[in-house]
């Protein structure tokens, strides 16, 4: 299944919401492409793995490529609804120290008017 990804604006925050999988070739590079386009007109990102059903290394090493490059430039990335295996893999990897992950859509958006 390939990655699918919808951007809206909620409170001025962009929101991506994929669907499908993210993994090395053709969905990852869609994703970092989409990510940085996106990154060059806003400092607020939210991005929604809720449709997401899995993730390999490869997805992994961009969505850590693409918010070392946001933060670098003074924006943000912030993830919500992972499934309990995205979940796992961020524990595994220690890249749940990395990203600030939030339950729902939501709550993610409100944290950068924290």
């Amino acid at each position: 299944m390939t990655l699918k990804m919808d951007t809206r604006v909620t409170d001025g925050v962009s929101v991506v919401s994929c669907t499908g999988r993210i993994v090395f070739g053709d969905e990852a590079t869609a994703l970092r492409e989409n990510l940085k386009k996106l990154l060059g007109n806003t400092k607020k990102v939210v991005l929604n793995l809720s449709g997401v059903s899995y993730i390999d290394s490869g997805g992994l090493g961009t969505m850590v490529g693409v918010y070392s490059s946001a933060r670098n430039s003074g924006a943000d990335i912030k993830l919500c609804g992972l499934g309990q295996r995205l979940r796992d893999v961020l524990a595994i990897t220690k890249l749940a120290t990395v990203f600030e992950v939030y339950d729902t859509e939501q709550q993610a958006v409100a944290a950068f008017k924290a």
